[in-house]
């Protein structure tokens, strides 16, 4: 499946969510965050109700007050282009700020999240005399060259124990991870929790669906578990349905279309305008090659 059509993002969102559950009282969570009334949105703005909190996930102890989170999905790429243009946003969110220094640059961090190490970001890095450290499995703190704390999680090298929400968000799973990713979600007791982690599983469904496939005809696999998959199938199953019903309705359609227009070109009496108006369905150049042909 195509990763314009799994919803990475959403996943990613509620996998934050659930990484930093230990501190849910205490952080406001704005996704898709507006800069200003362009087309410039972070991917997740998180802020701390109390400054001085220090969070217990590792991700988070580089949080101050304001925290930019920038997702890129398996397909994206992480240069250092994107690398600048995420410090921008972060500049933009600085300098929005209602009165002049209202935000400071030390109470704001960037956090750029990925599945794969961005080798070649990494290598820029290395013949810039960039220097990096890495406090934590996966974590990457960027010591030179930005303006605020920055930080590159690489998901697939973090800990499975600790973030099995963040590294869920892949289309490289295994059999026993997706397994264990079930487990997880059935042992959750509170029912905003099972929301989020919904979330989650419904990317990891749709991005691992041969290994769903195996785990459905997996015999040591619990009832409760495969119940925990099915309401997830079932919706990306409905999904297709609609899609394929939707495409084979505007194929229909298109085909009758056609049929008015060439009927209508014979007469001789219509313009390709006048038939756009009259089967808008099909373009004015599509009618002009039709009365061509």
């Amino acid at each position: 499946m195509s990763d314009m059509e799994i919803q990475w993002h959403p996943g990613f969102v509620a996998a934050m969510n659930l990484e930093l559950a230990d501190n849910r009282d205490k952080l406001i969570y704005e996704k898709e965050y507006n800069l200003n009334l362009r087309p410039l949105e972070i991917d997740l703005l998180v802020i701390k109700k109390d400054k001085n909190l220090q969070l217990a996930n590792e991700i988070g102890k580089i949080f101050q007050g304001y925290n930019i989170m920038e997702y890129k999905s398996p397909q994206d790429h992480l240069n250092i282009d994107t690398f600048y243009k995420t410090g921008a946003y972060a500049s933009l969110y600085k300098a929005y700020g209602e009165t002049v220094d209202e935000r400071t640059a030390d109470d704001i961090t960037v956090s750029i999240v990925r599945e794969t190490r961005p080798e070649g970001l990494f290598r820029y890095f290395k013949s810039h005399g960039i220097r990096m450290t890495s406090p934590y499995k996966g974590v990457y703190y960027i010591l030179d060259a930005v303006l605020f704390p920055t930080q590159i999680i690489v998901t697939r090298e973090l800990r499975k124990e600790d973030h099995t929400w963040l590294k869920a968000l892949s289309s490289q799973l295994e059999k026993q991870e997706m397994k264990e990713l079930l487990d997880k979600i059935y042992n959750l007791t509170h029912k905003f929790d099972r929301e989020l982690a919904d979330a989650v599983l419904e990317v990891s469904v749709k991005a691992n669906q041969a290994v769903v496939g195996e785990l459905r005809g997996d015999e040591s696999m619990c009832q409760a578990l495969l119940e925990i998959m099915e309401p997830e199938i079932s919706k990306i199953a409905d999904e297709a349905a609609t899609k394929a019903a939707t495409k084979a309705a505007t194929k229909a359609a298109k085909e009758t279309s056609t049929g008015t227009a060439l009927k209508m070109l014979k007469t001789g009496k219509f313009s390709a305008e006048e038939i756009h108006e009259y089967v808008p369905l099909l373009s004015v150049e599509e009618i002009k090659t039709l009365g061509r042909k």
